[in-house]
């Protein structure tokens, strides 16, 4: 009898973790059908989700998934930060710079430490802007 020859790696690759490899097939399509403002708003919630389970990671003590949840969230927030229009957005750009960077360097004290409420603070603050945010587009 012939046997069935699996590719290992891809077999691997998902099994390791299905919801993981879901989300990101998800976000992928998600994405490819985004305008900007709904682009924005996907960073927003993959940002504030980030933020989320680096807070329970943290409690957890399953360090290697903080870092890599840190990680996500500082990168998002440089994209968001590198969306931003100074000519077109006035203060509201500036406005947002500033946050953006206060909450990266939050995100990035609260890496080296072990409590996760810097990490639930930042991320209910974004959840608000987020909000804000929604509201903008739904009334566009």
């Amino acid at each position: 009898m012939e046997q069935v020859k699996l590719m290992p790696g891809y077999a691997t690759a998902l099994g390791a973790d299905p919801y993981t490899k879901y989300r990101q097939i998800d976000l992928v399509g998600r994405t490819a059908e985004a305008d900007g403002p709904a682009l924005v708003q996907l960073l927003y919630d993959e940002l504030v989700r980030a933020l989320r389970v680096a807070a329970w990671a943290t409690e957890k003590r399953d360090y290697a998934l903080k870092s890599e949840k840190v990680t996500r969230a500082t990168a998002i927030l440089f994209a968001l930060e590198a969306g931003l229009d100074f000519d077109l957005g006035g203060d509201v750009s500036h406005t947002l710079a500033r946050l953006y960077g206060g909450a990266r360097a939050t995100i990035v004290d609260a890496s080296i430490g072990q409590d996760p409420r810097p990490f639930r603070d930042v991320a209910g603050s974004l959840e608000e802007i987020a909000a804000a945010w929604a509201q903008v587009r739904a009334a566009a």
